[in-house]
């Protein structure tokens, strides 16, 4: 295997350019069926004493569907090369494509969720915590704005489990 793992502590780099800038997949499924899906907003912390990210998902997106059906989700950071690949994830849906093919992406299958080759860093993060954004909690209610269709997320904490970073 091309990947090496680390403890969270072991972690380097920007994670906001990485997460915000870069962008990542969140991913969750089996090796019967699998999606994942671009994302360019979440966070890491220390939660509960425990290593964990927030992974925000819109209930329209179809990795919503794995993410409930499944107990573990990956996040998978790519070098820039792979912009067009993750734009394409961003912008079309595994109920329409088969992303898989369409990216030429290599899923891994080796942990709990599924991830892929051309990673350069994959945390495997395991659920402890989900609900929806309410719109009744914000305080500042301009973030209202960012829905206009009445779609607030579900956020996804998850205890990271593993990382693997690109050896």
């Amino acid at each position: 295997m091309n990947f090496k793992n680390l403890s969270t502590k072991e972690l380097t780099g920007n994670i906001f350019t990485e997460l915000h800038n870069d962008w990542m997949l969140i991913s969750s499924g089996d090796e019967q069926k699998l999606n994942m899906m671009t994302a360019s907003w979440g966070g890491f912390g220390v939660l509960w004493n425990k290593h964990v990210s927030f992974a925000f998902v819109r209930p329209q997106r179809y990795t919503l569907e794995f993410l409930e059906a499944h107990d573990y989700y990956s996040l998978s950071f790519f070098e820039p090369e792979y912009r067009e690949e993750l734009s394409l994830c961003g912008r079309k849906s595994g109920r329409d494509i088969d992303k898989i093919e369409a990216t030429g992406f290599n899923p891994i299958f080796s942990s709990s969720a599924p991830y892929f080759k051309e990673a350069s860093k994959v945390m495997i993060c395991k659920k402890i915590y989900t609900d929806f954004i309410k719109p009744e909690n914000f305080i500042d209610k301009k973030i209202i704005d960012f829905y206009p269709e009445h779609d607030y997320h579900k956020v996804y904490i998850g205890e990271i489990v593993e990382v693997l970073v690109k050896r």
